[in-house]
């Protein structure tokens, strides 16, 4: 096959030709992208939002899901996201799709996480990349379309949850931490309840952490977990942000 890319200057390396005796061009014009199966990559947006002039705490927090029109999950809340194109950067998926499911656009996100376990979506192997963002409420009109057959602003409740209370029995507690994640909109008749392990590993600089859907409710896939991550992320940063400053 020809190269992916017109421009193919930043990949030559030293020049020289390879064990087979291939340039670059040769090289390209050989390779099979089909060799190998490979995974799907999607995004998905973790939108939350807060009235006034600024948020200070996550109870003032709402958070921007969607309501599946189709299958996998069909009915279910979703964060608002979809599968990247051959020709696009992550973020720009991020972008495109939350537009395309709620109308909201214009956003600075940050990425958050990658969610990769093979057992996440029934229909092929698929990785997402979670983006997350914050912006006022009176700054975005949200209007559900694409594959969303509503959008909506629901109040996020976090709360953490005794291992018994949501495995039935008892177990060290270790590195494990349950979360109760509570998703609601009154006005629509929404709420639905999920549950979240925390597992981390490690100390200092370098520390393992993994967020897993233990029961999922009402929520898509892995989106509790997402939703979860994302909530503690931006309530450590209101903590700092809230701290008072050390005197020199």
């Amino acid at each position: 096959m020809a190269s992916f890319l017109k421009d193919i200057s930043r990949f030559y390396g030293t020049g020289e030709k390879n064990a087979s005796g291939q340039t670059l061009e040769e090289f390209l014009e050989a390779y099979d992208p089909y060799k190998y199966k490979t995974p799907s990559c999607t995004t998905d947006a973790v939108i939350f939002s807060y009235e006034g002039e600024k948020c200070e705490r996550i109870s003032d927090l709402k958070l921007l899901l969607v309501r599946r029109s189709n299958h996998p999950g069909i009915g279910c809340l979703a964060l608002p996201g979809g599968f990247a194109e051959l020709n696009e950067n992550l973020e720009d998926t991020a972008r495109r799709e939350l537009e395309e499911e709620t109308g909201v656009k214009g956003l600075v996100m940050e990425q958050l996480a990658t969610y990769g376990d093979y057992d996440r979506d029934p229909r092929t192997r698929v990785i997402t990349t979670a983006y997350m963002a914050l912006v006022r409420r009176a700054d975005v009109k949200v209007q559900a379309g694409d594959d969303a057959a509503d959008a909506m602003w629901c109040e996020p409740e976090l709360e953490k949850v005794s291992h018994e209370k949501v495995l039935h029995e008892k177990v060290p507690c270790g590195e494990e931490i349950f979360y109760r994640l509570t998703l609601k909109n009154e006005e629509r008749g929404v709420r639905t309840e999920a549950y979240v392990k925390h597992t981390s590993a490690g100390s200092g600089l370098i520390r393992e952490e993994k967020f897993t859907v233990v029961r999922q409710g009402e929520t898509a896939s892995d989106h509790a977990a997402i939703i979860v991550q994302a909530l503690l992320r931006i309530g450590e940063r209101m903590q700092r942000a809230s701290a008072p400053v050390k005197e020199l």
